[in-house]
């Protein structure tokens, strides 16, 4: 099985994904000669060699007007920080005399903030193949919803900074383009290095990883260290959650290529992220396959309305629970009860255990750990001639499959006044 292992042992960011990945393709200078290609107006793709503690890789300046970013780079943070690049600030838009006169690229350049959406139409407008532009266009999503919960925003109100967000793009679409060359069959990631200390932005000191970064890897195995500053940044964890299969130790496999992509700055350790290429032995039984352990609180509820106890599980989902459901069962003396159950990380079993005391009538909490076996999640997003579909792709145990957004094809069907049986079917014919 052709397998990649990515190694985050000082973290990672886009920028140094995109350099380590483009040591494993055959004309790493045509890749770069295509991305200058896209038309991002003032962004320039540069690869140059560089070196670490004695070790030889490559780094991937991009630049917007001259300028190169160093936020998304790995440093002690002295400047503003890349979440400044995502706000949710209500800043009026500098618009242009007639926007209907310029394409989204230059509509992009054009202002200070833009939205999720016109993110969207900026790669979608890119000559890029459309699963690239889907994994491009999930990942967003998925630092758009970081940013949209750390900050009690909807996500339509994010707002992504003129230059970070061009910056971001180009990180963002050279990952996804270079995965598409590579085409892993497996994609494993290391725990993920992420740093210690504070980092100042916009918004004040932050605790690093910084809260959208912490939001991005929830569920992924994560570390701190001796090193001050932020070591992966949002951008790098959404890439690495949309791409990876798996967390964990490197799986046994012969190497057949191993590319570096360094940082700028210079530590005692070797600033890199390091990618592996080679083929490993598919994960032939249950036994090999990710398995992580949750906690199952339950209480039975015979003296609450249908209405009070829908109201405690919404309370709970939105703490972020990993799930919650109710099963009708029989109390003492023929009453009626409700038996309401919740799954969370083992960490917040008690934090769980409150809610559940504060939001229903119980008087008691019973618990108990469990195994699971889950399928990888991500967010990706389907072209459809009626527009752009979210939809849920689970993989693992030898599954591989795609469930659109029921909220987004409903919408469709209201807009354009048919049942949403059809809406559905034009889908799963576009897949």
């Amino acid at each position: 099985m052709k397998t990649l292992y990515i190694e985050c042992n000082m973290g990672a960011a886009g920028d140094m994904l995109m350099a380590a990945l483009s040591e494993l393709i055959d004309a790493p200078d045509a890749f770069i000669d295509r991305m200058n290609g896209l038309g991002l107006p003032g962004v320039r793709f540069e690869r140059r060699a560089a070196q670490k503690c004695g070790v030889t890789g490559t780094h991937i300046a991009v630049t917007v007007d001259g300028t190169e970013e160093h936020s998304h780079d790995v440093h002690p943070h002295d400047h503003e920080h890349t979440h400044d690049h995502l706000h949710d600030h209500d800043h009026e838009h500098h618009d242009s005399d007639d926007d209907s006169l310029h394409s989204p690229l230059s509509t992009l350049h054009s202002h200070h903030h833009h939205h999720l959406s016109d993110i969207r139409a900026i790669i979608d407008g890119l000559p890029l193949p459309d699963r690239v532009k889907a994994d491009a266009a999930a990942v967003y999503a998925l630092i758009a919803r970081a940013e949209s919960e750390v900050h009690g925003e909807p996500v339509e109100h994010i707002h992504f900074h003129e230059v970070g967000a061009l910056d971001a793009v180009a990180d963002v679409v050279g990952v996804c383009a270079l995965m598409s060359e590579i085409a892993p069959e497996r994609v494993v990631v290391s725990p993920v290095h992420v740093g210690s200390g504070e980092v100042r932005c916009a918004h004040g000191v932050l605790p690093v990883p910084a809260p959208a970064t912490a939001k991005i890897l929830a569920g992924v195995p994560i570390y701190g260290g001796a090193i001050r500053g932020e070591l992966c940044t949002p951008t790098g964890a959404a890439l690495l959650k949309h791409f990876a299969a798996e967390f964990g130790p490197m799986p046994a496999m012969a190497v057949e290529k191993i590319g570096y992509g360094m940082g700028t700055k210079d530590f005692e350790w070797a600033n890199c992220v390091r990618a592996m290429l080679g083929a490993a032995d598919a994960p032939s039984d249950l036994a090999e396959e990710p398995e992580e352990t949750a906690v199952e609180l339950r209480c039975n509820l015979d003296d609450m309305t249908g209405e009070a106890i829908a109201f405690a599980a919404d309370a709970l989902r939105e703490a972020g629970a990993l799930d919650v459901w109710t099963e009708a069962v029989g109390m003492k003396k023929g009453r009626p009860g409700t038996l309401l159950s919740v799954l969370c990380p083992p960490e917040r079993e008690r934090e769980f255990a409150a809610l559940m005391l504060k939001h229903t009538t119980t008087i008691g909490v019973r618990c108990q750990r469990v195994r699971r076996y889950t399928l990888q999640r991500e967010e990706v997003s389907l072209d459809t001639p009626r527009g752009h579909v979210r939809a849920k792709r689970s993989r693992g145990f030898g599954v591989d499959r795609t469930k659109p957004e029921f909220d987004d094809l409903a919408e469709i069907a209201k807009r354009e006044g048919i049942g949403v049986g059809e809406v559905m079917r034009g889908v799963e014919s576009e897949d």
